[in-house]
């Protein structure tokens, strides 16, 4: 269990989608925060794969936190303890699930 960080994964919101269909995800969700907003801790039970679109966000995980900024992707294994703490300049993300 855990999570991995793919630095400058994808350039644009069109190769995360097509990343996500590539790969036999789900549908894309998009979603935005403001600066500084929260996840509390908690846990899925499907493979997590997110990509930061803008801005950025830092997950925290039992083995330590990991930073998104923009292209960057993370894939959060099922059952993977973790929270995250949006940037100073908030953040847009695309996820699905695998």
């Amino acid at each position: 269990m855990g999570a991995t960080k793919s630095p400058g994964a994808v350039q644009t919101e069109e190769e995360a989608v097509g990343t996500f269909k590539g790969e036999g995800c789900s549908g894309p969700r998009f979603w935005t925060n403001e600066p500084g907003d929260a996840y509390g801790w908690h846990t899925h039970g499907y493979h997590k794969v997110l990509f930061c679109l803008e801005g950025s966000i830092t997950f925290h995980t039992n083995d330590g936190d990991v930073l998104l900024e923009a292209v960057d992707r993370l894939d959060i294994d099922p059952r993977t303890d973790h929270a995250a703490t949006v940037g100073a300049r908030g953040c847009s993300c695309v996820e699905a699930t695998r």
